[in-house]
């Protein structure tokens, strides 16, 4: 198996070299197709999303990551550190993918060498592991790119049902037939798979595990989804069930109300503008017998392994185009920048990077509090003129990547999904990514032109006002409108939303980015380029037009966009267009003059405003500081007891910021709105969302520690049973007079901020579980807190955030709660 795995690495994450693409409809080696991933697939930035996101920047380079630490690196194309063929994010994803297949393998007993999968030999029938085909790491390795992991269940698969007891041969063989059940649909991504079709594959004994499997991925979105023909004709013409309404035509609310229709929902969709798509948005710029297709919102599929738009792609038969690595960078005068200064920012800029990773961890919870401007401007170091140009660069490129300035992304988690990214090469969609909103549109009941003033929700079903008067009743309502318009507050919810939906929504960010783009008369520039960047002279202007992209091999004319980030993206918003325009041709003659070659006048060109815009209100979602990635959750939360819902990039965890992140978190909604449905109509009681759960217990420790069991310093001490070996739980607090900065911050800016948060907030705390007879030990130590830390540093005990102590403390702290209240 391990043999096989190799050889099935080696050919599912590479494409061609060649930069036009041609999705494979399977692989070469595992006849597997590289399909839609929740796990490791990471779509582009909605917008103009270049080639990588958060810690990357416009150029390809250095992809690797450290995701044990979840380091920071700023990576650009052309001259990786590994095989020029092998992308190093696709080393990375080989050996997690290796890691994963093995850990299946040793949990069906299997060795390296072994063809078949070893049953367990005497006893019941239904105690064997089956043997569907000799393949089964092979699928193991095309479910990881779907977003499953190799020898476990998923939350989502645990909350749907799908086996009777997690753990064990039974879970064994669910999995083995979830894997079979992808891999044979991504052979075929144009066919409808059903569940017959593998009954005589399956053995008779777990025919009900192929049932909930077939279940479960049908009805999530993992198998049988898109605009293939056979898929579209399920949606039906004549539906049974009640009316639901979809507010929003972006990728989501199709993604959504494609999936209803499937399941047999009357759907309608109020859009507000003229066209579906939403913040993706492909339009013709025509003039002189020339015209190019140009991607106002959304452009690059940042990964082809396992990206479900790339799955639209191939089941429309339509070829990407590889985005070339090369990306050179030019002076503030135009001239090219010098090689080596380059690496040695670029390098060094990593290194800060990975710095900051590990100063984040140091700072505990603070670092939620901090932005990681002010953790960049403390700890970076000096540069000369030129370098910090180049430094500049890289910060407007994280501010592109987050559509926020550094100085409002938190420090303890703008990075949060990057465990989550894709690998496979970036790709442009020739004639736009518009192609897959006009698929995903049809046969879908559109209304166009309908702004949505204020959604009614309550036990008895839904009611949508828009603009005009016009009311829409339903069972159940979709919002997949963007976070800015929610923050914005133009769409009125009765009752008003939970004031936990309401804070995420606050907390959340949700910045900027905007484009000018240009039809050319001829492709001056060369097509030997995808992108190119140019320095700024001040850093309020760093993100001004500090990346060009080229599509002039892939809109059908000699079309250049140039991005607009960070500070100068608003800035941007309130200059004219014409001056606008002229800025970029003055950067585009100071490259291209010197070199002898003429930059004519633009024949056509069009600049966005998408902060301006009242049905958007900006361009994507960021974690500002304060925030974190659970808000994302929170925003994603159904209310109302299932008839109000939430998709939208910024309802999804993993992928925010994305197309696909977008396209997924409308799949993820269809299927808790049949879920909804089905209880409502057997009858049964609605269950509370498991994570306000969580938050109770929150708010419950807080309250036990009024009067803890122990106190000693700034460490509290809760017990749960009497004798020595029960849990307990600890507090660490910091903050007031506790706790002194660490002198290397002063006169920083880190230091005012930590300075801020300190005199704003008495005191936080930090936490672990450990044993009654450790937490004794610990309160006899001498040296004050610093000696306590360290004598917990000795046992292995790590202090996390509230968070960090997960699902099973809960259990302890209801014991706890229990056991008080008895004592009373």
């Amino acid at each position: 198996l391990h043999a096989s795995l190799q050889d099935a690495i080696q050919t599912e994450s590479l494409l061609p070299n060649s930069n036009v693409v041609q999705i494979p409809d399977s692989d070469p080696d595992t006849g597997n197709s590289a399909g839609p991933s929740s796990d490791f697939a990471r779509e582009g930035l909605l917008w103009s999303s270049a080639i990588p996101k958060r810690k990357r920047s416009g150029r390809i380079r250095n992809l690797a990551r450290d995701f044990s630490s979840l380091s920071f690196n700023s990576s650009r194309p052309g001259n990786a550190g590994n095989s020029p063929s092998v992308p190093s994010s696709v080393q990375h994803h080989r050996t997690q993918m290796e890691d994963s297949a093995v850990l299946l393998s040793r949990k069906l007993g299997s060795t390296s060498n072994s063809d078949t999968i070893p049953k367990k030999t005497g006893g019941d029938v239904s105690e064997e592991i089956i043997v569907i085909n000799k393949e089964a790491t092979a699928e193991a390795l095309t479910a990881l790119t779907a977003g499953f992991p190799a020898d476990s269940l998923t939350d989502e698969e645990i909350e749907y049902g799908v086996v009777g007891e997690v753990g064990g041969i039974e879970q064994v063989n669910y999995i083995l037939i979830r894997n079979h059940l992808i891999s044979r649909w991504r052979e075929d991504v144009s066919i409808w798979v059903t569940r017959d079709m593998f009954l005589r594959v399956i053995p008779k004994h777990c025919h009900e595990l192929l049932d909930r499997a077939y279940g479960y991925l049908v009805s999530h979105g993992y198998i049988n989804f898109g605009v293939a023909p056979a898929i579209k004709d399920k949606m039906l013409l004549d539906p049974k069930r009640s009316n639901v309404i979809v507010i929003g035509a972006g990728l989501a609310g199709l993604a959504a109300a494609r999936q209803l229709m499937v399941f047999g929902f009357k759907v309608t969709v109020l859009e507000g503008r003229r066209r579906a798509g939403g913040r993706v948005y492909t339009t013709k710029l025509e003039c002189k017998n020339r015209s190019a297709a140009v991607d106002l919102g959304g452009s690059v599929l940042t990964g082809t392994l396992g990206n479900p738009l790339g799955i639209l792609a191939r089941q429309l038969s339509l070829t990407l185009h590889k985005v070339k690595d090369k990306c050179p960078l030019y002076g503030v005068d135009g001239a090219p920048v010098n090689p080596d200064v380059d690496q040695k920012v670029e390098d060094n800029f990593n290194q800060l990077l990975d710095k900051l990773s590990k100063v984040r961890v140091s700072m505990g919870e603070v670092s939620q509090d901090v932005s990681l401007g002010a953790a960049l401007e403390t700890f970076r170091e000096t540069f000369s003129e030129e370098e910090m140009s180049l430094y500049n660069w890289h910060v407007a490129n994280l501010e592109y990547a987050n559509a926020s300035l550094i100085s409002r992304l938190s420090l303890a988690f703008w990075d949060q999904d990057d465990p989550y990214d894709m690998g496979g090469d970036h790709c442009f969609l020739p004639g736009g990514n518009g192609r897959l909103v006009q698929a995903m549109a049809e046969n879908v009941p559109i209304q166009f032109e309908k702004t949505v003033q204020a959604v009614r929700y309550g036990s008895d079903g839904v009611q949508v006002s828009v603009v005009g008067g016009q009311t829409y009743t339903g069972d159940m309502v979709l919002c997949t409108v963007p976070l800015g318009v929610l923050k914005s507050g133009s769409i009125k919810f009765v009752p008003e939303l939970p004031q936990r939906k309401l804070d995420a929504i606050r907390r959340l960010g949700f910045g900027l980015l905007n484009k000018v783009a240009l039809v050319f008369p001829n492709a001056f520039w060369g097509t030997d380029l995808d992108t190119f960047g140019h320095l700024s002279d001040h850093p309020s202007r760093r993100g001004e037009f500090f990346l060009f992209y080229s599509y002039a091999t892939v809109a059908g004319g000699p079309l250049l966009i140039a991005l607009v980030a960070g500070e100068a993206a608003y800035a941007f918003e309130v200059v004219e267009p014409a001056e606008s325009v002229q800025r970029v041709l003055r950067i585009l003659r100071d490259i291209y003059e010197p070199q002898g070659i003429e930059v004519p006048d633009p024949i056509q060109t069009v600049c966005t405003r998408w902060g301006g815009d009242p049905l958007s209100r900006g361009s994507y979602s960021n974690v500002a500081v304060g925030a974190s990635g659970d808000d994302y959750d929170i925003l994603a939360e159904s209310v109302g007891d299932g008839r109000l819902f939430f998709a939208g990039e910024a309802t999804n965890r993993r992928y925010p910021a994305t197309m696909h992140g977008a396209l997924l978190s409308g799949f993820r909604e269809a299927a808790n709105m049949d879920h909804f449905f089905r209880v409502r109509t057997l009858g049964l009681k609605v269950e509370k969302n498991p994570s306000q759960n969580a938050h109770a217990c929150a708010a419950l420790l807080a309250d036990l520690f009024r009067q803890p069991d122990l106190e000693f310093g700034g460490f509290s001490v809760l017990f749960g049973r009497k004798h020595a070996g029960s849990t307990a739980i600890l507090r660490v607090a910091f903050g007031g007079q506790r706790k002194k900065l660490d002198p290397q911050y002063s006169n920083k800016l880190l230091f005012e901020q930590l300075q801020s948060h300190f005199n704003q907030q008495q005191e936080f705390h930090i936490y672990t579980l450990l044993s009654k007879d450790q937490a004794l030990q610990l309160r006899d130590v001498r040296g004050g807190d610093d000696g306590r830390l360290n004598f917990l540093e000795k046992l292995g005990i790590k202090l996390v955030g509230r968070k960090g102590l997960g699902p099973s403390a809960d259990s302890v702290i209801a014991s706890i709660k229990a056991e008080k209240s008895n004592r009373r």
